[in-house]
């Protein structure tokens, strides 16, 4: 077992892939797997602690007359509420303990992610990959389990003709299974991109400002104040999409039918 401490913050590079590189914090192997604690791990613990710390804040008060945290604990408990009252309906307010955990896991960690030297865990296929696994082994669970066989007619519509169904029942399949890889790239490919686009400026204003060039330099450094902030916007956005989406898919789950 061995401690990489150096590997906790990213070392600053001109490559901007070099920020998603996943570096073992703890080397640790048993039965010929690896089970190193990385630096996502870490980043992961962190900005689920952070969420913990917050919300656990923001209900330890309770008061009458609510302060600014607990304002936000509570807006944020409504927010997600509605929400899944909305796209899934009453029934679907039981899932509302995963849907909850599901957008400020993706928020926190996006959010974290916008930090220097941190590191954006949901810009891995790996970790929005599995999310998405979970979902659509939940909807397909809580389906077969609420409708039995009829959950499977999600996938022939009431009232098309047969001969129409032969060609609708594929699309529909094939369509259903996209759902977690969509779900997953979405995610995935959005926080890649912003954060690249974010290294590129940084890296053009170091560059031209090292070769003299320090009124050009400020170009990117401009751009780079906007793109940020739509980066924010973006992190929200996603974790928001994400949990809509589950929301979407939870409620043909516990509505099959068309």
């Amino acid at each position: 077992m061995t401690l990489n401490l150096p590997a906790l913050l990213p070392s600053i590079a001109t490559d901007p892939i070099h920020q998603f590189k996943i570096f073992p914090l703890l080397e640790w192997s048993a039965g010929g797997y690896n089970l190193s604690f990385t630096n996502s791990s870490f980043w992961m613990l962190v900005s689920t602690g952070l969420v913990l710390v917050i919300l656990g804040l923001a209900a330890s008060r309770g008061g009458l007359i609510p302060n600014r945290l607990q304002s936000l604990g509570e807006l944020s408990y409504g927010f997600v509420a509605d929400m899944v009252r909305s796209t899934a309906g009453e029934e679907g307010l039981k899932f509302f303990p995963f849907v909850f955990t599901l957008f400020f896991f993706i928020l926190g960690a996006n959010l974290v992610g916008m930090f220097p030297y941190a590191f954006t865990t949901t810009s891995h296929i790996a970790v929005t990959g599995a999310l998405a696994i979970v979902v659509i082994l939940i909807v397909i669970g809580y389906g077969i389990y609420k409708n039995g066989l009829g959950f499977f007619g999600l996938f022939a519509p009431h009232g098309v003709p047969l001969p129409v169904l032969i060609f609708l029942v594929p699309i529909e399949i094939i369509s259903f299974l996209a759902r977690p890889i969509t779900l997953g790239m979405r995610l995935f490919a959005n926080m890649m991109a912003g954060h690249i686009m974010l290294k590129l400026l940084a890296i053009f204003v170091v560059m031209l400002a090292g070769a003299g060039l320090a009124w050009a330099a400020w170009v990117p450094y401009v751009l780079l104040i906007p793109i940020t902030a739509l980066e924010f916007l973006v992190a929200f956005l996603q974790a928001y999409v994400f949990a809509l989406l589950t929301c979407v898919y939870l409620k043909d789950a516990i509505h099959p039918s068309h």
